[in-house]
């Protein structure tokens, strides 16, 4: 059975004029694994919390994914070795955190909208 992962991926700073390479290695990566890559979002360059690899910067790149579990040790083992990443992190989305979240955030939503609609009665 497949589950979703999310991958954060630091690039080297150097490729963020030409990214889309590297972005392709590791989308090959991915699905050479039995991987489905479903999102992408990039975040650009930016400075990292401490030195990288003796690198201030780096481009960050965040992956979701369906694979299996069996195959994120293999995909894990190639991108140790790819030269153009400095650093990943591949974690497994959970759901159920994701859900409590969403329904915070609704609950947080309507009773933002009832404060709003007391303070237009009162005036």
């Amino acid at each position: 059975m497949k589950s979703t992962y999310e991958l954060a991926v630091l690039y080297h700073p150097d490729l963020e004029i030409d990214l889309e390479k590297s972005e392709a290695k590791v989308t090959k990566v991915i699905t050479d694994n039995g991987g489905v890559v479903t999102d992408t979002e990039n975040w650009g360059k930016r400075k990292t919390a401490y030195p990288v690899k003796g690198h201030e910067h780096a481009v960050y790149v965040f992956y979701t994914f369906d694979v299996e579990s069996t195959s994120v040790q293999k995909i894990e083992a190639t991108l140790n070795i790819t030269d153009e990443v400095i650093r990943f992190l591949i974690v497994k989305e959970d759901e159920r955190a994701e859900a409590k979240a969403a329904a915070f955030k609704a609950k947080r939503k309507v009773q933002e909208e009832k404060k709003e609609e007391t303070e237009e009665e009162e005036k």
